[in-house]
């Protein structure tokens, strides 16, 4: 095993998006080092955000409306305290990525132009040229960190495990992702900005690196997740057979395209008072009920932006075209697709989780700022948000040094996992863990990734099913439908389940246990 021995214990950053980029500039000049699984710029859902970020900044609009329009779609298990911080943060990161350079739309008087998404009372998000804004932003906060010399990045590594010693992290060890001996890392202070957990799932619109891993690895060493049940699926990823799916910005349906199925029907009006503009959970089940009646599910933008579609929504543009469609002159056939996870490692207002020396922010913590549902461009606000919150309590404290690195042994072996056990561990989340769950399918999910961990030789994969099994106990224990989570046997809200979900490891083979017992003895 290669080990560090510099006498060092410094902060580690795991994850290259905006979290863990911001984080890492807002500690400068404190010395950070930045573990990325592929080249800094890419394998970061951030770079991938269509939308743009949600903040109260315009005319007329206010904290206490956006706070309000976050209630309301977070299906009652919103933390207002969280959620009311992070809004009352928003212009100050705004202005923060502006200082970075992030070219956010103008109007001729110089003013931030604002657009209207989904569920929002007014037009509060900040875009880049329509459909950009992830990329620009990523692009800026490269740039920033190449010119920052207080931040080291390591590129091509997956971090695997956490060392603990007392209680406390003290370090990790990593891995090269092309393969090869694994590596312990020294760490004062470890923060987790992994990702999400899109590629858990069968058709998502997040990059391959989003497989959940920092969250598995976290839960293994006795880490408290919150939330795991609750999983956003975009409605309207593009339906053209892609991994990934790409993804159909909210902001067309927020400039009035409509969603319609194979016979021209607009089947949202029937659905709800907002119709395409209702929260993402209630269109995505619309559009997986029109797929699985075989009646089709379009996103219909000819009359609402027709022959601007290329100039005001490039991005889109450019995936429909490569997949043969014109959207200025035919609907674009769609689907829905895991897009976000509301739940991740439970954190407070600081990114601290229930693990000494480990903190948490953007997807891979839960800090119940969305609830049950996130709001339209609140996960970008959310990451930069507690990004700079984890970085001023990290700041607080005083430097540390450890000493020489103790050289372990990983806990695992390190073979790669099969790509026909990832592809069956997608494949069954999807359908049993997917728009629509019931018990039925939840206890088969669990059974399949027993029988996956029976046989795991991957620790990379291991971290994976964690956090695979965290989802799917976790939905099976909620026996009522709210947000991100529905269950077609409990179709209902159920005002007992009005609370978070607070679930380790333990309490998730728990689960798995007595759903094994019921699988080999039916309850009638």
């Amino acid at each position: 095993m290669v080990a560090d021995h510099s006498p060092n214990a410094g902060i580690v950053i795991v994850g290259g998006g905006l979290a863990g980029l911001f984080c890492a500039l807002r500690l400068s000049p404190r010395p950070v080092t930045v573990l990325t699984a592929a080249p800094i710029g890419e394998g970061a859902s951030t770079a991938w955000a269509q939308g743009g970020i949600a903040a109260a900044m315009a005319p007329g609009d206010s904290i206490e409306s956006h706070l309000a329009d976050t209630i309301a779609a977070g299906a009652g298990t919103v933390d207002e305290a969280i959620a009311r911080i992070m809004i009352s943060d928003a212009s100050a990161r705004v202005h923060d990525l502006l200082d970075y350079g992030v070219p956010f739309d103008r109007d001729l008087e110089g003013h931030l132009l604002m657009s209207r998404e989904a569920a929002h009372s007014a037009r509060r998000i900040v875009h880049v040229k329509g459909d950009m804004a992830g990329a620009a932003i990523m692009a800026a906060l490269v740039a920033a960190v190449r010119k920052t010399p207080s931040i080291a990045v390591r590129a091509g590594y997956l971090a695997e495990s956490l060392s603990l010693t007392g209680g406390k992290v003290d370090g990790l060890y990593i891995r090269p992702r092309a393969g090869g001996a694994p590596e312990y890392i020294p760490a004062s202070v470890v923060v987790l900005a992994s990702g999400g957990v899109g590629h858990l799932y069968e058709v998502t619109t997040n990059p391959p690196e989003s497989e959940g891993g920092g969250i598995g690895m976290a839960a293994r060493a006795g880490a408290v997740a919150a939330d795991p049940e609750f999983v956003q699926f975009h409605p309207t990823a593009l339906a053209v057979g892609r991994d990934p799916a790409p993804l159909l910005t909210e902001a067309l349906r927020g400039e009035g395209a409509t969603l319609i199925n194979g016979a021209g029907e607009r089947f949202m009006l029937k659905v709800h008072e907002l119709a395409e503009l209702a929260p993402r959970d209630i269109v995505a089940r619309a559009v997986h009920a029109e797929i699985a009646a075989g009646r089709g599910a379009y996103l219909d933008c000819r009359t609402a932006i027709g022959e601007k579609f290329a100039e005001e929504f490039p991005t889109v543009y450019r995936h429909c075209r490569d997949a043969g469609i014109d959207p200025a002159h035919e609907p674009i056939p769609v689907a829905p697709a895991e897009h976000y996870f509301m739940g991740g490692l439970l954190t407070d207002a600081q990114g601290r989780t229930s693990l000494d020396g480990l903190w948490a922010c953007g997807e891979t913590a839960s800090t119940g700022a969305h609830g049950a549902n996130r709001l339209a461009s609140n996960s970008l606000l959310e990451a930069v948000v507690f990004a700079a919150r984890v970085a001023d309590d990290v700041k607080s404290l005083a430097p540390k040094e450890q000493g020489a690195a103790r050289v372990g042994t990983s806990p695992a072996a390190s073979s790669e996992p099969s790509a026909e056990d990832i592809a069956l561990l997608r494949h069954t989340m999807a359908r049993h863990v997917g728009v629509v769950r019931d018990r039925a399918g939840l206890e088969e999910a669990l059974s399949v990734i027993a029988r996956l961990e029976k046989n795991c030789r991957s620790i990379r994969f291991l971290n994976m099913l964690t956090t695979a099994k965290l989802i799917t106990a976790a939905a099976l224990a909620r026996t009522e439908s709210r947000g991100g989570h529905y269950r077609s046997d409990f179709p209902d809200s159920d005002p007992a389940w009005k609370h978070r979900t607070f679930i380790t490891l333990a309490d998730a083979e728990r689960i798995t246990a007595g759903s094994a017992q019921r699988v080999a003895s039916p309850v009638s």
